[in-house]
């Protein structure tokens, strides 16, 4: 009983300490410099390692890049990361992707994810809107390792592909559903 009681306060001030440093984050936003800079680094990583995610990048409408998000939770949870929306190799926009859950979990983790608008009604979904969320609108595949290998260019029917990367942290697995991506001002 006791050993238990120590594992959950300690999640619980682990939690709570990367929720503080993502708020932290947020408080102080990136620049648009500094997202610009962050999303193309992320982005050329991503091609560098997935020749699956450059191909597929080659063919999209617009590409949202989101380099750094903080998720934590303890039963409750939350992410939260800034990027930008590219059109034709220009920063047309900068977003932000917020996730709210609930369940078990427990942990704090960092990932980067890319969403490849492939169609005309993704990218214009996106703009009127002013967003979206995942698993909602625009049919969005996330792409794993394993689905990356049956995927090419010419059997790309779906508006949207999410490659995610630069997982790190203790908390198991990771998903965008659910995600709400809004456009901000920089």
């Amino acid at each position: 009983m006791m050993n238990t009681r120590r594992v959950f306060l300690s999640l619980l001030v682990a939690a709570g300490m990367v929720l503080s440093v993502g708020m932290d984050d947020r408080a102080n936003a990136a620049t648009a410099q500094d997202l610009d800079n962050d999303s193309s680094q992320a982005l050329n990583k991503l091609y560098s390692t997935n020749p699956t995610a450059k191909a597929i990048g080659s063919k999209a409408r617009a590409i949202l890049i989101f380099p750094n998000i903080v998720k934590a939770g303890l039963v409750f949870g939350g992410a939260y990361g800034e990027g930008e929306l590219l059109k034709n190799g220009h920063v047309v926009g900068y977003y932000n992707s917020v996730t709210g859950s609930w369940g078990l979990q427990a942990g704090a983790q960092s990932y980067g994810y890319v969403v490849f608008l492939m169609s005309k009604k993704a990218v214009n979904y996106l703009d009127k809107s002013a967003g979206l969320e995942i698993g909602v609108g625009p049919t969005v595949v996330v792409v794993d390792e394993g689905a990356a290998k049956n995927l090419s260019t010419s059997t790309l029917k779906d508006d949207a592909y999410a490659f995610i990367f630069n997982q790190q942290g203790l908390m198991a697995g990771v998903s965008i559903e659910g995600s709400k991506i809004s456009k901000i001002k920089r």
